[in-house]
């Protein structure tokens, strides 16, 4: 409990320091927001009216205490371009931005774990070779250029072998989960290839971590094979480093996939980031970085308390006032960016 309070207080100082920060960030900018929103042909009363409308006339404290009290009743504001809920905005992009996510980490895991187990099994300096040369690549191929590829080879119309739909997503949305799901393959593979190169490298170094502590011969001496010491022990006991490498792919890809929407011109966060700031929405803007950073703190929270489920080393350090288990982690990161 005193672990979970102290991570609950850090999470809420931190997203007050997240909300001061974008507030303040988009309050220097150079020019008035109002005249910004407005655009370059507005008249002075356009002007005015705005900075009435959205409480811009009044001071800096004032303004930014409505905004936090809006933030802690769901109220995101209204955006100035299309006059609607900035939450049902976020809320309708991010139904098709998440499961894009969600299936292309399960695609690297796929990838992944398989090929990182694989690498620590193999016998032959040239197949060790070839799989460290294959996450090298892999995670050196931009997805912009990997997507385009899938769309050169998989797409229907331009594809050679026409699959899956190139761009766009179905207007009656998850309604028809078979076209809605269909539309994010190619996408979810872009990412997911990249993703899987860097899960490759950190699911051989874990596992190395353990081979180098001793579990997998203990468990070859109790009669298993060397493979099965591998994927029974070394990866039970690898497990909480993966899931904190598969939960800051996670967060990775957050942003990773704007690039991947735009390219397939998909609908989700990011096209309406990029469109919100294009247009000079400024104050669904001011919401919508503030969730996203509430979400990158909200998913490290989970994945610290889920690291510390798992690995009891970590719930023995508060009896002792050591740090166990950092260098573990520590050694497998660093395995794994070489």
């Amino acid at each position: 409990m005193r672990f979970l309070a102290h991570r609950l207080l850090l999470f809420v100082a931190a997203l007050f320091g997240v909300s001061v920060l974008v507030f303040v960030a988009l309050r220097i900018l150079p020019g008035d927001v109002a005249a910004v929103m407005a655009g370059t042909a507005a008249t002075p009363d356009r002007i005015t009216a705005l900075r009435t409308q959205f409480g811009l006339d009044r001071p800096l404290i004032t303004q930014y205490l409505d905004w936090v009290g809006g933030l802690l009743h769901g109220d995101l504001g209204t955006s100035a371009l299309t006059g609607r809920a900035v939450v049902a905005q976020v809320g309708q992009r991010a139904s098709l931005t998440f499961p894009l996510i969600i299936l292309s980490l399960l695609i690297a895991l796929l990838i992944g774990l398989p090929l990182g187990c694989a690498s620590v099994l193999a016998n032959g300096r040239r197949m060790r070779g070839f799989l460290h040369v294959l996450a090298i690549v892999g995670g050196a191929v931009p997805a912009l250029w990997s997507g385009l590829l899938l769309i050169l080879l998989f797409s229907r119309g331009t594809g050679l072998i026409g699959i899956f739909p190139s761009q766009g997503f179905p207007s009656e949305g998850w309604h028809n989960p078979g076209r809605a799901l269909s539309s994010l393959v190619l996408p979810a593979v872009a990412t997911g290839i990249v993703a899987g190169a860097g899960i490759m490298r950190y699911t051989r170094a874990a596992v190395g971590d353990v081979m180098d502590g001793g579990a997998i011969d203990m468990a070859m001496a109790c009669g298993m094979t060397r493979t099965q010491a591998v994927l029974r022990v070394g990866l039970r006991l690898a497990t909480p480093q993966l899931v904190s490498v598969a939960g800051l792919t996670f967060a990775q890809m957050i942003t990773g996939v704007m690039v991947v929407e735009s390219l397939f011109a998909l609908p989700g966060l990011g096209a309406l980031l990029i469109g919100d700031v294009g247009n000079r929405d400024l104050i669904a803007v001011q919401s919508e970085l503030f969730l996203l950073a509430a979400f990158f703190l909200l998913l490290g929270l989970v994945i610290d308390l889920i690291h510390r489920a798992l690995d009891p080393r970590l719930k023995a350090a508060d009896a002792t006032g050591t740090d166990a288990g950092d260098g573990t982690t520590g050694n497998a990161a660093s395995k794994g960016g070489e």
